[in-house]
């Protein structure tokens, strides 16, 4: 998905027009991650990116995405340009030392 979204269309309120295109960006993702999976691959991974347009958009993390769009609106964009395309995703398995360092206690109790 690459889209534009303008935020002063006439006859319109910007905050309905920002809610509006943030329910679409979610609509998107979900239907993505509802696709059938092709084999080999553990879950549906996303690459983002999100600017003023598409010349200035900037990579971000998935869950940083309405944040990204929140402070440019924020600081008085009229208009921001989203793109979001799904990639395969594999797990990797965690080294033992940060298992292990993880599910110790960091100060021993004393009784």
């Amino acid at each position: 998905m690459k889209k534009t979204y303008a935020l002063t269309i006439e006859g319109k309120q910007p905050a309905r027009l920002l809610d509006a295109s943030k329910h679409d960006i979610r609509k998107y993702i979900k239907r993505e991650r509802a696709k059938a999976l092709p084999e080999g691959v553990d879950f549906c991974d996303f690459h983002c990116k999100v600017g003023g347009t598409d010349t200035t958009a900037a990579p971000v993390h998935l869950a940083e995405v309405m944040g990204a769009v929140d402070a440019l609106v924020g600081g008085g964009a009229t208009q921001f340009f989203v793109e979001i395309t799904s990639k395969p995703g594999h797990r990797t398995a965690r080294p033992l030392e940060a298992t292990i360092a993880e599910n110790s206690p960091e100060t021993p109790e004393v009784f």
